[in-house]
């Protein structure tokens, strides 16, 4: 089956129902109409010009233009996790145990799904590897951030609760626990949400995708099986290895709480 080409002017007839929307935003005085056409702008700004690059990479297709793509990628998500986060570490903590969980994560899942279970020839192919962490990442990105932001902010608001338990004698492990599983919980929860209505509540973007551009729905739904099982995957490590040194940098080496480590807001 031959794809259904897409000029510019039916995408024109597509925003038109974005600039519906931002109208109705604006009459109903939520505030969102201006962030709206401006995330709406991005998006098709971001996606051309990562067309124009994958087209390139795709006709160079060496190891080192990909893993160059891969980090450049990571070290954007890793912005994204830490501008997510409404007290996050100072320092430059935040990005970096985003950053690090992330490539410990998606990076190590990816690999692993290249070249022990996709496996292309070669194993960096950019038409598979590409696609492939860009999904992890994207996935493990809104994971890890929503466990740090749950975290940091738990521990800003129960921080008398902390301090009280560790004059009690509680280790730091076990003053935070409640609230280092929450974040970890809250981590989790939309990629099991995302796997649990799979398939019942709505067909996922992979599998979509292939089968309108005229893969067999046998082959897409293999994929896509695999894709949510690897998202998930890097997700709960990710998430794992963000709140485990996020949570101790919370401390010092004699056990105390040490909120000066976190900003007042985002804007911080």
């Amino acid at each position: 089956m031959n794809v259904i080409e897409l000029s510019w002017w039916q995408l024109g007839l597509a925003a038109t129902l974005v600039l519906a929307l931002a109208a109705c935003t604006q009459l109903a005085r939520l505030g969102l109409g201006k962030s709206l056409l401006v995330a709406a702008a991005r998006t098709a700004i971001q996606l051309t010009l990562v067309g124009l690059v994958l087209e390139t990479l795709f006709s160079v297709g060496s190891l080192p233009w990909v893993a160059l793509m891969g980090v450049a990628m990571l070290l954007l998500a890793g912005r994204e996790v830490m501008a997510r986060q409404q007290h996050r570490l100072r320092g430059g903590w935040s990005f970096t145990i985003g950053t690090a969980a992330m490539f410990v994560s998606a990076f190590s899942v990816t690999v692993l799904t290249l070249t022990t279970i996709i496996g292309p020839t070669p194993w960096y192919t950019p038409q598979y590897a590409i696609p492939l962490l860009g999904m992890l990442l994207g996935n493990t990105m809104t994971g890890v951030a929503l466990a740090l932001d749950r975290l940091t902010e738990g521990v800003w608001r129960q921080r008398q609760l902390v301090e009280n338990r560790l004059m009690l004698g509680q280790t730091w492990v076990e003053a935070c626990g409640d609230i280092r599983r929450d974040a970890m919980r809250s981590g989790l929860m939309p990629i099991i949400n995302a796997m649990a209505a799979a398939g019942i509540v709505s067909l996922p973007g992979m599998m979509t995708g292939q089968i309108l551009s005229g893969t067999a729905p046998a082959l897409a739904v293999k994929y896509q099986i695999l894709i949510m099982f690897t998202i998930a995957a890097g997700t709960g490590f990710g998430t794992f290895v963000a709140v485990s040194v996020a949570s101790r940098r919370l401390f010092d080496r004699r056990e105390r709480l040490r909120l000066d480590r976190l900003t007042g807001s985002a804007g911080d």
